[in-house]
């Protein structure tokens, strides 16, 4: 594929509440070092910058960032103001809230519905925004989200926040949440890796509704925040040989054609990789190529 020439308008569009974005966005993750938080080394300021400058020239106008989002010398966040302020008026940039870490880098105890305020206002602090755009209340595995999501209700209603997403949460979660508020987006782990029913059914429900579904570590997998292993399948290999594409490309594909209602973030700090990603909204399959995929996914990856 020649990546270099393609841009998110490929993909097509969908819209977060009222605001229309490119179905290929850009994840800030791994913006911060080679790996996610502190598990890599602290990427390169300059390319960092780069990289978020050449999303945008790309036609990539959805971020998924957050303040918890920073190495021992980067943050994702204040990346994004340096490199992308004064910001375009069509970009969507959109947070999360609920887990935290510490100023060690260390995770610590996830945040209280009273505490969510606090975060909001650490993301509209590092981003140099008067209002968030789209904040997604990560569920830290708590039965109920109805405290914490009708906090940032609140905050919605006070014109802090646009819209409201959820993120790691199952059906129930989302029945939950629409009875305070409405919800623009879902965000959970979905892939060709594994197998996935939960994941599966909320995807289904998403596209009933009309409620974007973004899934993370599409193409990391199950490295999560370390990143692909660089492993593949062999079925994987042999769509991105037919296609003259990566397996990455292959991957972020077949997500996005399980509705047109999916979202892609793929992160990276490489402007060569960001170019192939962002070209992958391009890459048709075909019914065959589909179906064969999806066999291997139902396999388990």
């Amino acid at each position: 594929m020649a990546s270099e020439t393609i841009t998110a308008e490929a993909a097509g569009t969908w819209k977060l509440g009222d605001l229309s974005v490119n179905r290929i966005g850009f994840g800030a993750m791994r913006l911060t070092g080679s790996a996610a938080f502190h598990l890599g080394t602290p990427s390169d300021r300059k390319r960092s910058v780069t990289v978020l400058r050449r999303a945008l020239e790309l036609g990539v106008n959805h971020i998924d960032t957050a303040a918890f989002y920073f190495s021992s010398l980067r943050s994702a966040n204040e990346l994004i103001n340096s490199a992308l302020a004064p910001y375009p008026d069509d970009l969507v940039i959109v947070t999360k809230v609920g887990p935290h870490r510490d100023y060690t880098g260390e995770w610590g105890t996830s945040a209280r519905p009273d505490q969510l305020r606090g975060q909001v206002e650490e993301n509209l602090r590092q981003l140099g925004r008067d209002h968030l755009d789209v904040v997604n209340l990560r569920r830290m595995r708590q039965d109920s989200i109805a405290k914490h999501f009708g906090a940032l209700a609140e905050l919605r209603e006070a014109d802090l926040i646009r819209h409201l997403g959820i993120s790691g949460v199952e059906p129930p979660h989302l029945a939950e949440a629409q009875a305070i508020a409405p919800v623009v987006c879902v965000q959970n782990q979905y892939g060709l890796h594994s197998p996935d029913a939960g994941a599966d059914a909320m995807l289904r429900m998403c596209g009933e509704q009309g409620i974007a579904f973004v899934p993370f570590f599409a193409i990391a997998g199950e490295g999560g925040a370390q990143g692909s292993s660089g492993s593949e399948d062999d079925e994987i290999r042999a769509v991105a040989r037919a296609h003259e594409a990566t397996p990455a490309q292959v991957r972020l594909a077949w997500t996005l054609q399980q509705g047109p209602h999916v979202l892609a973030i793929p992160g990276t700090g490489n402007p060569d990789h960001l170019a192939a990603n962002v070209a992958a909204g391009a890459l048709r399959l075909t019914a065959d190529e589909l179906a064969r995929l999806g066999a291997a996914y139902r396999q388990g990856g």
